[in-house]
């Protein structure tokens, strides 16, 4: 992905070593457990990590003024890059339909950290919370996708981000709020297949960002999407589960099978169209 010398987004805040989880290392391992425990059995990451590593979670109970990362901080000038240029391409694509995009801000933490949605932590994974409009990774996320599912080009670290720019779409589309009223009325079944339904359309909305921005300022390089898609099946429900827990459950998915979610970044990325990525209309996911 041809990234380098491209303007960089104002909107990135680096909350990074100010505390944590109280000074204790949290190991690459670790922080998987938590996650998959997370996922699986409805346990706080931050409960499941206090266990393992042997003490309390303490979370700092202070914030440091908000500051842009440092200028030598070669990955914090890359997601700051790539926030740049979801800005640059969904400004456009909500001004055409007479729209104005509000960016979001992108935080960047160590540990844990206070949101609007509660308290984010590392063993979430990086995550978008509509009541602060911002967006939350631990750059460790990415040592992550190298060290688990052998996923490491700057591409596929973008559709990360992207990712969680398209829910911020849905947000500020009102897509979000409408997911939400009808995910409280139905059962578990339900609201876990209609969150299904908002991930896919996530996926779908970072190709479509891959797709003008692309066209714009020629970033795809040979490989890029085929690692995307690597990256996207790799984190499909039936992936994981089938690697934690030997089978899988399709009523307790909440993102998608990785067939799904490659299927829809393929379509978004393929033709940049928002209307391909109804999938609350989809007649199959």
């Amino acid at each position: 992905m041809k990234w380098e010398g491209n303007r960089e987004s104002d909107n990135v805040e680096d909350r990074r070593g100010g505390g944590g989880f109280g000074g204790r290392s949290i190991g690459i391992g670790t922080i998987v457990i938590a996650l998959l425990g997370s996922y699986f059995f409805g346990v706080s990451p931050a409960t499941i990590i206090s266990l393992l590593s042997g003490g309390p979670v303490q979370l700092q109970s202070q914030q440091s003024p908000a500051q842009r990362p440092p200028a030598e901080d070669q990955m914090a000038r890359f997601v700051s890059t790539v926030l740049a240029d979801t800005e640059d391409t969904w400004g456009p694509i909500f001004r055409d339909s007479g729209a104005t995009y509000i960016k979001p801000k992108l935080v960047l933490f160590t540990g844990q950290t206070p949101t609007a949605c509660g308290t984010g932590d590392t063993a979430s994974g990086p995550f978008y919370c509509p009541g602060d409009q911002k967006i939350y990774i631990d750059l460790a996320f990415y040592q992550t996708m190298r060290d688990r599912f052998r996923v490491s080009s700057d591409f596929a670290q973008a559709y990360v981000i992207a990712h969680e720019v398209g829910h911020h779409v849905q947000h500020i589309s009102g897509i979000m709020d409408k997911v939400d009223q009808a995910r409280r009325s139905g059962s578990e079944k339900q609201a876990n297949a209609i969150s299904v339904k908002l991930e896919l359309q996530a996926d779908c909305f970072a190709g479509v960002w891959a797709f003008h921005a692309d066209r714009a300022r020629s970033i795809l390089e040979e490989g890029d999407v085929a690692s995307a898609l690597k990256a996207a099946s790799a984190i499909g429900d039936d992936a994981l589960q089938r690697q934690s827990q030997g089978h899988v459950v399709p009523d307790s998915f909440t993102h998608g099978t990785s067939a799904q979610r490659v299927r829809w970044f393929q379509r978004g990325i393929q033709g940049g169209q928002l209307n391909d990525c109804n999938t609350f209309a989809a007649r199959q996911l």
